[in-house]
């Protein structure tokens, strides 16, 4: 049976580093970049890609609709 890994893609630009989906991810593959975007906010980021299991809470929990979930076939 074929495993399902989830890649996570975040419009940086429009991230405002509220941190809800870090809080969200049940695999704690989000964290908040330490650089800035354009707008002075920190943006997630994926931390441990490895781990992602695409579930996509990250994205549900996101009000700025920025994270796009990937799910691939392993």
């Amino acid at each position: 049976m074929a495993k399902i890994k989830g890649a996570v893609v975040v419009n940086t630009e429009r991230c405002k580093g509220c941190n809800l989906c870090v809080v969200a991810c049940p695999a704690e593959v989000l964290i908040l970049n330490k650089e800035a975007n354009s707008k002075g906010y920190n943006f997630s980021t994926m931390a441990n890609p490895d781990d992602c299991v695409g579930c996509a809470a990250c994205a549900y929990v996101c009000p700025d609709a920025c994270i796009t979930v990937y799910k691939v076939r392993v």
